[in-house]
């Protein structure tokens, strides 16, 4: 763990960061709220001491309350990864800063959030879906979203058939396969 590093993201940024920086192993995380991302962002990226120059992963996160952005990044200034989390995204209209103006492959990332989530990154200039149809209307890893067959949250209950116990299945040797069960000991 890197305890520097907290010191330097405390003196670069104190007033933009929402609690406590929390190091844990080789991970240090901050908190920061959606609308300082790009000046934020562009501390980390562009400060001498700090030279995170490279956005290892960006991701979307639904709590059931609230979205949240989370930025995964790597300096060789340090050992430690950090991770940002922008959070408290209005889940009715989650709208944050894009930072394709520092990292053009989170443009990629920015898509796959809003797609799996509908976090609409502005900024972003080519933010449409990239894995359902163009006129898919739901956002799949929403907390509110559910799959037609999900029976066991409809009013009738019951068990999903993905969810049905099985007996296990007796294996036979076959020997044109090549599959031959150890003998038992």
């Amino acid at each position: 763990m890197d305890r520097d590093l907290a010191r330097r993201l405390e003196a670069r940024l104190g007033a933009s960061i929402k609690g406590q920086i929390r190091q844990r192993l080789d991970q240090t995380e901050l908190r920061i709220e959606p609308g300082s991302v790009p000046d934020v962002l562009r501390t980390l990226h562009d400060a001498v001491d700090l030279r995170f120059e490279l956005l290892v992963d960006l991701a979307g996160v639904d709590t059931g309350k609230v979205m949240q952005v989370v930025y995964h990044l790597w300096s060789e200034t340090t050992t430690d990864w950090l991770r940002v989390i922008a959070g408290g995204i209005q889940r009715d209209n989650p709208r944050i800063p894009s930072v394709t103006f520092l990292w053009s492959g989170a443009e990629w990332m920015e898509r796959e959030a809003y797609d799996m989530f509908g976090i609409i990154f502005e900024g972003n200039r080519d933010l449409r879906r990239i894995f359902m149809p163009p006129d898919y209307t739901s956002f799949p890893l929403r907390k509110d979203f559910f799959l037609p067959d999900d029976a066991a949250r409809s009013p009738g209950a019951g068990v999903r058939h993905v969810e049905r116990p099985h007996a296990p299945e007796v294996i036979a040797d076959d020997p044109a396969a090549g599959i031959r069960r150890s003998p038992a000991s």
